[in-house]
């Protein structure tokens, strides 16, 4: 029991309760992770089978680092557990029950490159318009569907949908979804949604595989609960429903990714669905000063929808809060640059203690122009990984080909790379004859006489041989040998070597480290499987979290908050916060999507050990316009007592009217940071663009609108008072055309508009 002596009361209480559901309210700093690797240490201790736990994270650097922790303390048990993402977990078992629910057991993986691949050749073939169906807008709408498990049925039958798809003028984008949902099935791909809907099919469909499962895991933990979507919960209320041995552990306050289907209401309703519920609050942050956990509660205290809870820390007082003022964005990467190089002087501290967070990619510019005049090492994280660039991409084409020739996508990719004769027009040949005789592309290159004649068939038919020999070579070698074979035998690694340019080395060393991390993986002890398509499972399951987040290297990082979670660094600068940027302007429409923004700047907040400095700029330029700025409502809600206000900016041009008024408003706000606030928080404040947001009337009821004239004025729900200007069409489907006050124009189909005749 000698690992218990290290946790505080809270935590070795929640580490003793094993039975029954379980609510770990983990805040920022407060060892969650030691916690949930001393729970399975201590179920394992206890005499429970490892085989029978199940623990779900959101990163496989997360389950790595817990499975490495739990062996250090129960030994090689440690393996038998079954830890991992809920990608990486569920895609093992639908490898093993995907008969069930008509998918080969060998299923591709697409990645998001992938995906919008096929969507854009769907729109192509449908001939739609690339601006209005975008390919990213498209590929975000299936994946939105699939995480609230809406398939491509009903989504077509779904009325709601169907009149917002309509009021928009994509009216095709179910006869899209179903289309791309059938391509990837012909294809024997699922795409990264496909993993857990497909994972709610086969539990929902086949009630002896969920029995199968709620008594294997006996015992269930997940990770960062506060970040699993809907799809996520219902797997988990399922296999949990007959035992009940469920922990979840997370922290409502760093709730921040709604933007990919994550439902805050799952942490907060947690109660709701298990009444006999036990929870436990680690409050005490182990990694923060006092002030700066201070700073982070004044902040987050200004949240409605949250699980109160008292966060705090014994480590000293350190430093106030730095609020730095820049006149621009340029100056202000100056600033922050020249408070890195003097701090790391006078403190002896390393580049990698320093990290510059912000809300959008685009504000690294005048960072990293900074930073370089002041030759101060940086490395952005979050850009483009290892896996997705395009040599690589190309290897792994060919090693998806292998295992899976149905794969279309893998097909289009590289049966002319390198160049042997095969254009793209003998491409779209194969696609058109696999379509017309129902059977796969793969089936019309090796059978090619009976769709070409001449030089083509030949070259199609050789490329066709060539993926059957890897097919069969992929068998018999380990994962290293066969990878070798296919890169030097399709001669992909032949084009490499030949181009002497600095790119082409540089892809060609690339290649290398893949096959290196190949040969790495098949050495590995902790894992018993280790062919070439387990790799590939692997590397298709990464997460963008498990990229490039090494602070080995002594550099200054800097990154997005989002980027930046699960990270912490001895000093923070948070930069940018200016109103409609952090908040962002996209969120002023809502409370919910306010109090994310909240939460997402008590994450940056909360990153910082040390020291933490906040900075803004009043002018800004933006689509090369130079446009004013003012400060975040955020800086207001800070504690004016935790602050150290640093206005030493140098002073605007004379004559400038903005910044005369910007500095009147900043002494009156010095005044009124240097006076205590009282300890209630004060309500959240609007802005103009919040104020719009539009309210029904009371007792809003839709009217008749089989009368509705030109010129008429109608209330809609969400987009307020507006004007008839056109109808056009026959009834039941009407459209009209209606110019809001608030939003503008908008073309609507009457049966599903729900309109009030003002």
């Amino acid at each position: 029991m000698d690992y218990l002596e290290g946790l505080n009361p809270e935590q070795r209480a929640a580490v003793l309760q094993t039975k029954g559901p379980v609510m770990i309210i983990a805040g920022a700093g407060s060892g969650k992770t030691r916690v949930i690797t001393y729970r399975v240490a201590h179920l394992i201790r206890q005499g429970v089978d490892s085989f029978n736990i199940l623990v779900l994270t959101f990163t496989n650097k997360a389950a790595r680092e817990m499975r490495e922790r739990i062996t250090h303390v129960v030994g090689p048990e440690a393996k038998n557990l079954w830890m991992g993402t809920f990608h990486s977990v569920f895609a093992k078992i639908l490898r093993v029950e995907a008969e069930k629910i008509g998918y080969p057991s060998n299923f591709t993986i697409y990645d998001t490159d992938d995906s919008k691949s096929v969507l854009r050749a769907i729109l192509k073939e449908m001939n739609l318009d690339d601006k209005l169906y975008n390919a990213n807008f498209v590929y975000n709408r299936i994946s939105a569907a699939k995480n609230n498990l809406i398939g491509p049925r009903e989504y077509n039958s779904n009325e709601q949908i169907q009149a917002d798809d309509f009021s928009t003028g994509r009216g095709q984008l179910g006869k899209i979804y179903e289309t791309y949902a059938a391509r990837c099935f012909r294809a024997g791909a699922m795409d990264f949604d496909d993993l857990l809907f497909k994972t709610n099919e086969l539990l929902r469909e086949h009630p002896d595989t969920l029995y199968k499962y709620q008594n294997k895991f006996k015992y269930l933990m997940v990770d960062e609960y506060q970040d699993t979507n809907f799809s996520q919960y219902l797997i988990v209320k399922k296999l949990a429903a007959i035992n009940e041995n469920l922990c979840v552990v997370g922290d409502d306050a760093q709730s921040i990714y709604a933007f990919r289907g994550a439902n805050i209401q799952n942490i907060l309703n947690f109660e709701k669905d298990y009444p006999d519920l036990k929870v436990f609050k680690l409050e005490q942050n182990y990694r923060s000063t006092q002030n700066i956990v201070k700073v982070a509660n004044s902040i987050i205290a200004n949240n409605k929808e949250q699980l109160k809870k008292n966060v705090f820390s014994e480590k000293d007082h350190g430093d106030k809060i730095k609020v730095m003022r820049a006149f621009s964005d340029n100056e202000e990467g100056k600033m922050v640059a020249e408070g890195i190089l003097q701090d790391r002087a006078n403190k002896g501290m390393k580049w990698n203690d320093f990290a510059i967070l912000y809300r959008t990619n685009a504000q690294s510019r005048s960072m990293e122009e900074a930073l370089r005049k002041l030759n101060i090492p940086y490395k952005i994280y979050g850009g483009l990984s290892f896996y997705q660039r395009k040599e690589i991409k190309d290897l792994i084409a060919y090693f998806r080909l292998t295992f899976n020739p149905n794969d279309e996508e893998a097909l289009k990719r590289v049966i002319n790379y390198p160049k042997r004769g095969i254009g793209d027009t003998t491409v779209d040949r194969i696609i058109l004859a696999a379509d017309q005789h129902g059977i796969t592309p793969f089936e019309v290159v090796v059978n090619p006489g009976q769709f070409m004649d001449g030089r083509t068939s030949a070259s199609v038919g050789n490329f066709g041989t060539m993926i059957q020999s890897f097919q069969v070579i992929a068998k018999n070698m380990t994962a290293y040998d066969a990878a070798l074979h296919i890169a030097q035998h399709s001669g992909l690694l032949k084009d490499l070597y030949e181009d002497k340019s600095v790119e082409g080395l540089n892809r060609y060393e690339n290649i290398q480290e893949l096959l290196n991390g190949i040969k790495e993986f098949a050495e590995r002890e902790d894992i018993e499987e280790k062919g070439l398509d387990v790799f590939m499972q692997d590397v298709a399951l990464l997460t963008n979290d498990d990229n490039d987040k090494n602070k080995d290297a002594d550099t200054v990082s800097l990154m997005t908050i989002h980027s930046s979670k699960g990270l912490e660094f001895k000093q923070v600068n948070v930069v940018g916060l200016e109103e409609n940027l952090f908040p962002s302007q996209m969120s002023l429409n809502s409370r919910s999507d306010l109090e994310e923004e909240r939460r997402l700047f008590y994450v940056a907040v909360t990153r910082a050990e040390n020291k933490l400095s906040i900075s803004y700029a009043t002018s800004r330029f933006k689509f090369g316009t130079l446009i004013n700025c003012e400060p975040s409502r955020f800086l207001d809600e800070i504690d004016a007592q935790y602050l150290e206000l640093d206005f030493t900016a140098k002073p605007a041009p004379t004559g400038n009217p903005f910044y005369e008024d910007e500095r009147k408003a900043w002494n009156r706000k010095e005044d009124s940071f240097s006076k205590p606030k009282p300890a209630s928080a004060a309500p959240v404040k609007t802005t103009s663009i919040l104020a719009k947001a539009h309210v029904p009337s009371e007792n809003f009821a839709p009217s008749d609108t089989s009368n509705l004239q030109n010129g008429m004025e109608v209330e809609h729900e969400r987009f307020g008072y507006g004007k008839v200007i056109n109808l056009e069409g026959k009834a039941p489907d009407i459209k009209a055309t209606i110019f809001f006050k608030e939003i503008g124009q908008k073309q609507l189909l009457l049966k599903f508009a729900k309109l009030r005749i003002v």
